[in-house]
């Protein structure tokens, strides 16, 4: 082979840059190393470390081993630092998000109580809260890891912005679908309402901290604080509490998040959070309006 011949050979994008050049492939790629992760660390602990008293150690334990693959991945592919899961420098946007998230719930019940809806008819051992932390904490970690982190993030760099934040948001909706007392409404409500404000967040910020926090604080003060079931589970926090009404105003079975007014409220916010990421130049364009990238070796 000539010097020519190896100067052309090399100046060919290679076959795995090629086909990192597509979204799908990275999608496919990030889920396998994450999965895989989690499903051999889970059966492994659910084996060596079997029985009630290790299930918050093993659920904890498997959340981390997905924080450290999907970095593991970012670093390896993407080739670059995972600053969407920044820690302590996001502190600002970790209190923010436990602000919104509980306020967002009070201010919902706090409605619904004064339409003669919700209805607080007394009080439990408020210890009964601590055992929901890491339980909502995991829950928090792990969807915003999936729905936001991948789905959004990477269907974004590819199809833009509004496309990425409906694809996740109807993705994180319907996988509502299979839960106790979940309906058609209750899976478009959350969508609406989780799924557009979570990833308007993480959109604005370009971090998970605001929309982990938003989402454990919105759980825990539905389920620990209030008894209100999540997405569907019965919760009993510290307050004894009930619904009455119609299913459209109270969410029926499915809890407060299927109520018309937790939709209004909270994409709302969402909105608020589309306009300050537009205002701030966060929304990215889908591939057919980008110069097209050339890969080299």
């Amino acid at each position: 082979m000539t010097a020519a011949e190896i100067n052309i050979n090399l100046s060919k994008p290679v076959w795995h840059k090629k086909l990192l050049q597509y979204t799908l492939v990275k999608f496919l790629l990030a889920l396998l190393i994450v999965g895989s992760v989690q499903f051999v660390s889970r059966k492994a602990m659910s084996h060596f470390l079997a029985g009630p008293d290790w299930m918050v150690f093993r659920n904890m334990a498997g959340t981390a081993l997905g924080l450290l693959s999907y970095a593991f991945y970012v670093r390896i592919i993407e080739k670059r630092a995972v600053t969407e899961l920044a820690l302590f420098s996001a502190w600002k946007e970790w209190l923010l998000g436990l602000v919104l998230g509980a306020m967002l719930f009070v201010v919902v019940l706090g409605s619904l109580s004064l339409l003669g809806v919700f209805h607080v008819d007394g009080y439990n051992d408020p210890r009964l809260m601590l055992k929901y932390l890491p339980i909502f904490a995991v829950v928090a970690v792990m969807e915003e890891l999936f729905f936001r982190a991948m789905i959004f993030r990477m269907m974004e760099e590819s199809l833009g912005s509004v496309v990425a934040i409906l694809i996740s948001a109807l993705a994180f909706g319907f996988a509502h679908a299979s839960n106790p007392g979940a309906t058609i409404f209750s899976s478009i409500a959350i969508a609406l309402e989780a799924g557009i404000a979570f990833g308007a967040a993480y959109m604005l910020t370009r971090r998970l901290a605001l929309c982990i926090a938003m989402h454990f604080s919105w759980n825990f003060t539905q389920g620990a604080v209030f008894s209100v079931a999540v997405s569907g589970t019965d919760s009993k926090g510290w307050l004894q509490t009930h619904m009455t009404g119609s299913d459209w105003l109270s969410g029926g079975a499915f809890g407060a998040e299927a109520s018309v007014l937790a939709v209004l409220l909270a994409t709302l916010m969402g909105a608020v959070f589309l306009h300050l990421a537009w205002k701030k130049g966060e929304f990215k364009s889908g591939f057919w309006k980008k110069p097209r990238q050339v890969v080299t070796a």
